[in-house]
């Protein structure tokens, strides 16, 4: 029986990362995973696959209603969906062989199949050509989560499609119902209104991307609506039926029935965490009431020596989040001393604009008590922003009304999910609105944006 000193269940982002940074301190290490590319959702259907459209997607839109003003003249401008299909397959592919490559360079231990807790530091790996026992020191599970499907509304992969289907049709659909208005529904939704689909976006809350800023979600919708999207919030799905063509759902909004009809639906209503078939019980580890592995503040579960991270615990469902959580636990069975911060997590919608925020939002200051100053600057009035054509949104800072640290930054902008990582840094060592403010920042640039909302919030 082969024995390491760690063995990772999963090779997502909290997997690999954290299999990668083991071996390199020193740990034989070893991944397990079930499919045959490594990289988990995130990077085979998920996170970098609906990037990579959305980055087509908007090119596109932007040739068709941009390049004009630009003195570029595009005429009978088409889309090749097949090559741009196989442009993102490219980009996935590509980023599979660098963690192959990585594994290689580190000397970890990669098996293919389905990994389980037998207990006892024992792991058992199922697979198509046979099964086979390992045994560890430690265990690491970083399983991820997967989508969730409505009862009354369950995936068929061609009408009624989840997140995986949805980076993937095989010609643009003429109309689009998504259900959800979180980061997953709105970004696909983008896609495909951008390509020409008429898309609709229900939400059983009163408004869009509901965990966040009221003022950016407002702010997103209006653009996401000039951009052809149409919302119906305070709505609930019901039921639905089906056709050979279309898909048309019940739904109560208002207090009133209403009808929506579209050729395919996309639920995007969430994920849930993967821990099926894990021989939980075996190992002795327990779940908490949200069905989530239960963990401790280094990430031990209720079985020594078994840990885990990611989408399977407690927290926000993003990819960053699970890279720290994978990072800290390789450092801590090598002896270091990895933490991490989750009052300084970024959040992303990655539409256009791009939503991007760290932090508490106002409603949050508000409901804990605290006194904050509010500085907000536009970047309509950056000048690299009017350069660039990208003046739409603006930066918020919250501040501390007695010590002028920076609580929350809140950024609508093209580029915010790159803009926001300066906030993360400010806030990662407790810096306040002045620092911002007093720090040079090249001319022009957009992030001069974040300089003035911080001179705004520390006057």
């Amino acid at each position: 029986m082969s024995s390491f000193d760690l063995i990772i269940i999963g090779s997502g982002p909290a997997g690999y990362i954290a299999a990668v940074r083991a071996a390199q301190l020193g740990l034989k290490t070893a991944c397990i995973e079930k499919s045959k590319p490594l990289g988990g959702t995130c990077l085979n259907v998920g996170c970098i696959p609906s990037k990579a459209l959305l980055a087509s997607s908007e090119y596109f839109h932007f040739a068709s209603h941009r390049f004009a003003a630009h003195g570029i003249v595009a005429k009978d401008l088409k889309i090749d969906l097949g090559a741009m299909m196989k442009r993102k397959l490219d980009v996935v592919s590509g980023l599979n062989k660098g963690i192959e490559f990585l594994f290689k360079k580190n000397n970890v231990t990669r098996y293919e199949g389905h990994g389980s807790l037998l207990g006892n530091g024992k792991v058992l790996i199922t697979s198509p050509t046979g099964n086979q026992e390992l045994e560890a020191r430690n265990i690491l599970l970083a399983t991820g989560s997967s989508v969730i499907e409505l009862p009354f509304l369950p995936f068929d992969g061609q009408q009624v499609v989840s997140s995986d289907h949805a980076i993937a049709f095989d010609k643009i659909p003429e109309s689009l119902i998504v259900i959800g208005a979180g980061a997953i529904g709105l970004e696909l939704g983008s896609v495909w209104a951008r390509l020409g689909t008429k898309v609709s976006v229900v939400e059983f809350l009163p408004r869009i991307a509901a965990t966040g800023d009221i003022e950016l979600s407002t702010t997103l919708q209006r653009s996401l609506e000039k951009q052809g999207l149409v919302f119906h919030l305070n709505t609930k799905v019901k039921s639905a039926t089906k056709d050979k063509k279309a898909v048309t759902l019940t739904a109560e909004q208002d207090g009133k029935e209403i009808t929506l009809t579209a050729e395919k639906v996309l639920v995007a209503v969430g994920r849930k965490p993967y821990t099926e078939n894990l021989g939980l019980d075996k190992a002795g580890v327990k779940l908490t009431e949200k069905a989530r592995i239960q963990v401790d503040q280094v990430w031990q579960t209720t079985a020594p020596g078994i840990y885990a991270v990611g989408d399977i615990t407690d927290g926000p469902m993003l990819a960053h989040k699970a890279e720290a959580e994978g990072t800290a636990v390789a450092e801590r069975l090598a002896g270091q001393a990895g933490q991490v911060n989750y009052n300084v997590i970024p959040n992303v919608i990655y539409t256009s604009p791009e939503v991007a925020s760290v932090g508490l939002s106002e409603e949050q200051l508000k409901e804990k008590g605290i006194p904050y100053r509010s500085g907000k600057y536009p970047f309509m009035a950056n000048a690299r922003a009017k350069a660039n054509d990208m003046t739409e949104g603006f930066a918020k800072i919250l501040a501390d009304e007695k010590t002028d640290r920076v609580l929350g930054v809140h950024v609508i902008a093209g580029n915010a999910s790159e803009l926001i990582a300066e906030a993360v840094l400010l806030m990662e060592f407790n810096g306040s609105a002045e620092d911002l403010a007093r720090t040079i920042h090249s001319h022009p640039t957009m992030s001069e944006v974040l300089k003035e909302a911080a001179h705004a919030a520390s006057h």
